[in-house]
């Protein structure tokens, strides 16, 4: 059983930054992957960014050179670097992580004004 715990989430403006981390309650090296979804009212999650057990990345084209996907693996952690944020960027953002099974986090709002 995988536990997620994301943070740092919050209120932005447009243009600034923002870094989440999600937290695993057990060794990420047993995971086949982690990564970030967002989601706006109404819609469904999409993948914003993944990162493999590997170290192999890859992004939303949309957030493609403003956003860093990293891991801490001795502090099992996953961490999401936000730069130059858009109104658009706004949403939850969930953890996610996959080995037999997926596992989602609770979510945590990003808020970017213009």
């Amino acid at each position: 059983q995988v536990q997620l715990v994301e943070s740092g989430g919050g209120l932005v403006q447009a243009g600034e930054s923002l870094r989440l981390s999600c937290a695993a309650s057990g060794s990420i090296l047993l995971l086949n992957a982690m990564g970030w979804y967002r989601q706006y009212p109404g819609k469904q999650r999409e993948l914003v960014a993944r990162i493999t057990n590997g170290g192999s990345t890859n992004y939303l084209d949309s957030v493609k050179g403003r956003f860093t996907i990293s891991r801490d693996n001795a502090k099992n952690t996953v961490y999401l670097q936000m730069n130059s944020l858009k109104p658009e960027d706004t949403g939850v953002y969930y953890c996610h992580a996959i080995s037999t099974r997926a596992w989602w986090g609770q979510g945590t709002q990003v808020t970017v004004s213009s």
